[in-house]
């Protein structure tokens, strides 16, 4: 092995002499030597066929495994170019991505060893990404149950590395409903979700309707998507904008809607879902409304303070007139419920009162080209309009002063209704205290 035993010629040298020059290897060489040493823990050979490969990969004019071979004929073009990588090449795959057939042949320590060389070096995170996803689903073919457990594990971790612009949500819940018939690591899960979350906006109704978990009675897991909600609002890489927050409350109302009807969801999970999101979450009320009124319909038997807890997360000056009598004369929501919307109802149209009065003074008041001299013909088209405008806010003010009066007689006789209950509980309560004090002077004599 050395120069006592074999002269100058020794093998200690020649291996030396071998590892430096691997940057001058041809491609098919050095996936060969990967992949002969995938089972080495630790290896100066690995790090630096991974070096010089990921160098390779960061080179634009390389486009092909071909194009650093030697020969056809050489022993390297064929293990390069073998059957899938040519068919992958002759589908189309870009200049971009030629290498993800090659590299799938690597095991998942490996291939963690090369997308962290490749973050280190700044290589285009959506490539990797794609590489990520392209090697999972290769691997899945022919992989045993174990095999599949490490693969999934190692692609979480390494796209829970990369920039969180450069992943599809898509491909997130591809992934996700795959986890599901697996039993991962709780923290390969989590940073799944995590991601999942960051994302949550340019996610689909479809992709939040994930069943329960096996054993639940419940139909869709309402807790999954609680735990996107947190990691969203937490915010992650990304800032979570208004305008982010209001896609994902849109998204949130049609889910809420879709799960209300399940008959085993609990009101405590469907009051979570519902005060999950901040009020400026939601422009208005209305689908939310509707979400609860399904939700009332389905769970009759809840108790009135249930009810009021879930009633409280609406907010009533956010509801379109149409919902808010709606919900006023709707028997499945407490009175108080109705009576708070009736109010707010009233505090709105008020509002809207002052305002066309004031805009009524504005147009009353007279105009400054009407008193400019010199403008008589102006003057004269001005008037017809202004008369025209006069008559229309007079119109609708007398409408609303009407539905205004509805409105308060509609609470009038609410006060009553409640009034008369009140009124109808103390007789009930007084007979009750009646009956007992009665009982109680006749015991004495059945003693005696």
């Amino acid at each position: 092995m050395n120069n006592s035993v074999s002269g100058n010629r020794n093998l200690i040298e020649k291996t030396m002499k071998s590892i430096e020059e691997i940057s001058y290897w041809t491609w098919s060489d050095l996936l060969a030597t990967l992949k002969h040493c995938q089972d080495l823990q630790s290896s100066g050979i690995v790090e630096r066929c991974l070096d010089s490969l990921v160098g390779r990969l960061a080179i634009p004019s390389e486009a092909s495994p071909c194009a650093s071979t030697s020969s056809l004929d050489s022993p390297g073009f064929w293990l390069s170019c073998d059957t899938r990588s040519t068919k992958s090449l002759k589908d189309g795959f870009s200049q971009a991505t030629w290498w993800f057939e090659d590299l799938s042949i690597l095991s998942p320590d490996m291939i963690e060893m090369l997308i962290k060389s490749m973050v280190s070096r700044k290589y285009n995170h959506v490539i990797i990404g794609r590489f990520l996803f392209h090697y999972q689903k290769s691997k899945f073919y022919t992989a045993s149950p174990d095999e599949k457990h490490q693969v999934l594990e190692t692609v979480i971790d390494m796209l829970y590395t990369l920039d969180t612009n450069s992943i599809s949500c898509k491909s997130l819940f591809r992934i996700y409903r795959v986890v599901l018939n697996l039993n991962i690591s709780k923290n390969s899960r989590n940073k799944l979700e995590c991601m999942i979350g960051s994302q949550l906006d340019q996610a689909t109704l479809d992709n939040l309707l994930i069943p329960s978990p096996y054993g639940a009675s419940y139909l869709y897991d309402v807790n999954l998507v609680l735990r996107f909600l947190k990691a969203f609002l937490c915010g992650g890489d990304q800032q979570v904008s208004p305008m982010r927050i209001k896609k994902v409350g849109s998204l949130m109302d049609m889910y809420i809607a879709e799960v209300a009807p399940d008959p085993c969801l609990k009101s405590s999970k469907f009051l979570a879902l519902v005060v999950a999101l901040p009020d400026s979450a939601r422009d208005s009320s209305n689908e939310l409304y509707h979400a609860i009124d399904i939700y009332l319909e389905v769970h009759a038997g809840l108790s009135d303070e249930e009810k009021m807890k879930i009633c409280c997360a609406l907010n009533y000056e956010k509801l379109s007139t149409e919902a808010g009598i709606h919900l006023s004369q709707n028997a499945k929501f407490p009175s108080k419920s109705a009576v708070q919307a009736l109010i707010s109802q009233q505090l709105k149209l008020k509002n809207l009162l002052q305002g066309t009065n004031n805009t009524k003074l504005y147009t009353n008041s007279p105009c400054i080209f009407i008193e400019t001299k010199g403008k008589a013909k102006k003057d004269e088209a001005c008037e017809p309009t202004l008369y025209s405008e006069r008559l229309d806010i007079s119109v609708d003010n007398e409408k609303l002063r009407e539905h205004l009066q509805g409105m308060q007689c509609r609470v009038m006789e609410l006060e009553k209704v409640c009034k008369k209950m009140q009124s109808e509980m103390a007789k009930i309560m007084k007979s009750k205290a009646a009956a007992h004090s009665s009982s109680a002077r006749s015991l004495p004599r059945l003693c005696s």
